[in-house]
């Protein structure tokens, strides 16, 4: 049989997380300055083994998710910025002060101190009043990586972009709310107060490294974001927004969503998954359709694509080791699940040599 799919060139984000996860349990987070546990944490990090692998990691690794663009908003009075849709996840964080997010057909959201958003495949509009008219926030920013709107600093928010190599970022973006709010006061965001704390800290420093580890943090403070959205919204998110992601926190599904990303060679039918997971063949493959919106052996075809796609991409790995790495044994039955999914013939993306 062969051996699960190693996923290539995986991103930092599962390692630095569990660091800052791990010095938080240390105790280090109460009785140490930020840029001090920073020390601690980047010395971790050296000798530190990557977690397990789990269905969010795996798809950003995956998807090739890094973060760019970190910049700073400093601002005073009246302003707001408009920003356009872009098949990107924008992380903002508010550092100081109160403003406001817009999104079109919803109804403003305040953002105080501490705040963290997710905003996903959406224009959005950010603003000291939600009355207020913006004006275009890229071409204020110009390239640069910070920007003050009036004489003082009354206002201060942290944003990122979260971008994704080739063309497949839909799997995740398409799997959240255009919008997350991760509230200062919520229990379950200790640990993104945490990583904000240390993110702002980072970019102040000015170190050797410093863009590089706060580059990182920010990959960190979007999964860290993730989970305590996820945590705090399980059962309204599953209701109103039926995804895979949606689906981790649902006991049964979410174990077989493990299973199915640990194991992708593996021949997985319904019967094995609903066993494997102490649930009928039929009552799991109706609550697998109704949590993740669509069928067990669908979702796990679009998963052993999404793999194929990119180490075809990124590796030289010829078509039919490809196949046999995501599960097929023919060739010419994993082109065609490929050419279903994407529209052309993976031979498109191999390099000349190699098919």
């Amino acid at each position: 049989m062969a051996r699960p799919v190693p996923l290539p060139a995986p991103v930092m984000t599962t390692t630095l997380s569990s660091i800052v996860i791990c010095v938080l349990r240390d105790g280090r987070a109460t009785h140490s300055s930020a840029a001090d546990w920073m020390d601690y944490a980047c010395a971790a990090m050296i000798s530190s083994q990557s977690s397990k692998d789990d269905p969010l990691s795996q798809v950003l690794a995956a998807l090739g998710a890094r973060s760019a663009g970190l910049n700073r908003l400093e601002a005073r009075g009246d302003w707001a910025l408009s920003f356009p849709e872009k098949h990107r996840l924008k992380l903002v964080a508010a550092i100081r002060g109160e403003c406001w997010i817009r999104l079109p057909r919803r109804a403003p959201k305040r953002v105080v101190e501490g705040d963290v958003l997710l905003i996903g495949n959406t224009p959005y509009v950010v603003a000291s009043d939600p009355q207020c008219v913006p004006v275009d926030g890229v071409l204020r920013y110009a390239g640069q990586e910070s920007l003050r709107l009036g004489d003082g600093d009354d206002t201060v928010l942290l944003g990122a972009g979260i971008l994704f190599s080739g063309e497949n970022s839909g799997f995740l973006i398409d799997a959240l709310p255009r919008l997350m709010k991760i509230q200062s006061v919520s229990p379950s965001a200790f640990a993104v107060r945490t990583t904000l704390d240390l993110l702002d800290a980072e970019m102040g420093r000015h170190r050797m490294g410093s863009a590089r580890v706060a580059s990182c943090l920010s990959e960190v403070l979007v999964v860290e974001a993730i989970r305590a959205y996820m945590h705090e919204n399980k059962e309204a998110h599953t209701q109103a927004h039926i995804s895979w992601i949606g689906a981790l926190g649902d006991r049964h599904i979410g174990a077989a969503l493990a299973l199915m990303h640990g194991d992708v060679a593996h021949a997985w039918t319904v019967a094995e998954l609903a066993l494997r997971v102490g649930m009928s063949r039929s009552a799991f493959s109706s609550r697998f359709s109704q949590t993740v919106g669509q069928a067990p052996l669908h979702y796990l075809t679009q998963w052993r694509m999404l793999l194929a796609h990119r180490l075809l991409a990124e590796t030289g790995l010829d078509i039919a080791h490809v196949a046999e790495r995501v599960g097929y044994q023919s060739p010419s039955a994993f082109s065609h699940a490929f050419k279903r999914m994407f529209g052309a013939a993976p031979r498109r993306l191999v390099r000349p040599g190699e098919r």
